[in-house]
C-alpha cells in the first residue's frame, strides 16, 4: 500500500505526526508538505517535536488570495501525484491544502480519503467551510471523528465509505500532554502558575481583518480578571501594527512569539481557561479539560458546547468580558471523540479497502461505541 500524505498547515502536522509514524509500520508513504504554514515557528519545530518524518516533497506554495494560493497547490500537487502513483491520498481538515489535494485525487482518478470529514459550522462565509463540504464529496473514504459527523454526511447524502474512526487529535493530544509536562519549560521562562493565566490566541480572517472586531476581542481580554498571555499569529501582528493597535495590544496582554506545539499543550493545559477563534483549539481545550471561550459565533465541534465546555461568544465586547470572568462550570466531561486510537483505525480502514496486505500483519483497533 502506497500512501501520499497531504498536509501544510499546523493542525495537520498534528494529526499527520499520529498516523505517519503508524502507517510508516505497515506500509510506504509519501509526504507531501504544500508550504502553507511557511514561517519556521509555525512549520519546522513541528515536525522537530513531533517526530514526523521529513516530507519528500516541500511545494513551497505561501500565502495568497484563497483561489490563487488553491490554484498553485493543484498545479504543485499533480506532477508529484503523477511521479509518485500512490493508491490514496490522505488529507487532513479543511484548509486550502486538503482541498487541493481533494481535487487532484478525483481529477487523477487516485481514491481521496479524508480525516476529520464531517464537520460543518454552516457558516459558507467560513473558506474552511467550503473546503470540507467539497472535500467530502470528492473523497471515497471519509473518516468522521464523531458521530455528529455522520450525521452531517448522512444529511448531504453521503454513506459510501464513511466510517466513525474517533478524532485523531485526542491520540496526539493524549501523548503530547504527558510529554510537555516532562520537557517543556514555557512556564518557569515567563514566570506563569498553572490556573494562574488566560491564554489567548487569534488568527481567523474574520477577526483579524475587521478592525473593529479585532478591538473588540483586545477590548474583552484587557478586562479579563487574570494576565492574558497571546501567543500572536504573524497575520494578528500584522493587522495589530496595520491598525494602530500593537501598543496597546502588548501593553494590556502578554504578547507571546507564536510557540511550539509542547509548549503551547503546556500553556493551554495549564491555563485557566482559554479564549480562541481556532477549531483545533477548541478541541484540545476540550481533551484537556480546560474551559473554553470561542471568538466565533459558531463551531464545527458543537459537542464542545453542548457538554458545557465551550462558549460562543463572537467578536463581542461585552460577551468576551463575561465569559472570561464568569465562574461557569461545565455539566460533564463525555467522550464523543473516541478512545486515542483513531489513528490506528484509519490505517486498519485504508488497509482494508485497498486490501493489498496480508490480514495478520494488518494494524487492528476495536469498533467504537
Amino acid at each position: 500500500m502506497h500512501v501520499c500524505s497531504i498536509v501544510g498547515a499546523r493542525p495537520q502536522f498534528i494529526k499527520a505526526a499520529v498516523v505517519s509514524r503508524k502507517l510508516r509500520t505497515v506500509a510506504d508513504e509519501t509526504l507531501i508538505h504544500t508550504g502553507q504554514h511557511y514561517d519556521e515557528a509555525l512549520s519546522d519545530v513541528f515536525f522537530d517535536e513531533l517526530d514526523i518524518p521529513e516530507p519528500e516533497f516541500n511545494l513551497g506554495v505561501e500565502s495568497d488570495t484563497h483561489g490563487r494560493q488553491t490554484a498553485k497547490m493543484v498545479a504543485a500537487i499533480e506532477p508529484v501525484i503523477e511521479e509518485t502513483n500512490p493508491d490514496v491520498i490522505l488529507l487532513y481538515g479543511d484548509t486550502n491544502s486538503t482541498l487541493a489535494g481533494a481535487l487532484v485525487g478525483s481529477k487523477r482518478e487516485v481514491a481521496v480519503a479524508h480525516v476529520e470529514a464531517g464537520l460543518r459550522s454552516d457558516n459558507r462565509s467560513m473558506p474552511e467551510e467550503i473546503n470540507r463540504v467539497l472535500t467530502d464529496h470528492a473523497s471515497d473514504l471519509c473518516f468522521a471523528p464523531s458521530r455528529d459527523a455522520i450525521e452531517n454526511l448522512t444529511a448531504e447524502g453521503i454513506t459510501d465509505g464513511v466510517f466513525w474512526t474517533g478524532d485523531v487529535m485526542y491520540d496526539a493530544i493524549l501523548d503530547a500532554r504527558d510529554r510537555s509536562r516532562e520537557q517543556s519549560t514555557i512556564l518557569d521562562d515567563r514566570g506563569l502558575t498553572a490556573d494562574e493565566f488566560i491564554l489567548a490566541t487569534v488568527h481567523r480572517a474574520s477577526n483579524t481583518d475587521d478592525r473593529a472586531n479585532l478591538v473588540a476581542i483586545l477590548d474583552g481580554l484587557a478586562d479579563a480578571p487574570l494576565p492574558v498571555v497571546f501567543p500572536a499569529h504573524p497575520r494578528t501582528v500584522d493587522r495589530l501594527r496595520e491598525y494602530g493597535l500593537w501598543e496597546r495590544a502588548t501593553s494590556e496582554l502578554d504578547v507571546i512569539e507564536p510557540q511550539g506545539y509542547l509548549d503551547f499543550v503546556r500553556l493551554l493545559d495549564a491555563a485557566e481557561r482559554v479564549a480562541t477563534d481556532s477549531g483545533g483549539v477548541q478541541k484540545e481545550a476540550f481533551f484537556l479539560e480546560t474551559r473554553c471561550v470561542t471568538l466565533r459565533e459558531e463551531t464545527e465541534w458543537v459537542e464542545t458546547v453542548d457538554c458545557g465546555w465551550n462558549r460562543l461568544v463572537g467578536p463581542d465586547r461585552s460577551r468576551i468580558r463575561e465569559a472570561v470572568s464568569a465562574d461557569w462550570r461545565p455539566e460533564s466531561t463525555p467522550r464523543p471523540y473516541g478512545d486515542g486510537l483513531a489513528g490506528q483505525r484509519i490505517i486498519s480502514l485504508l488497509q482494508q479497502r485497498l486490501a493489498d496486505s496480508d490480514p495478520d500483519e494488518r494494524l487492528e483497533a476495536p469498533p467504537l461505541g
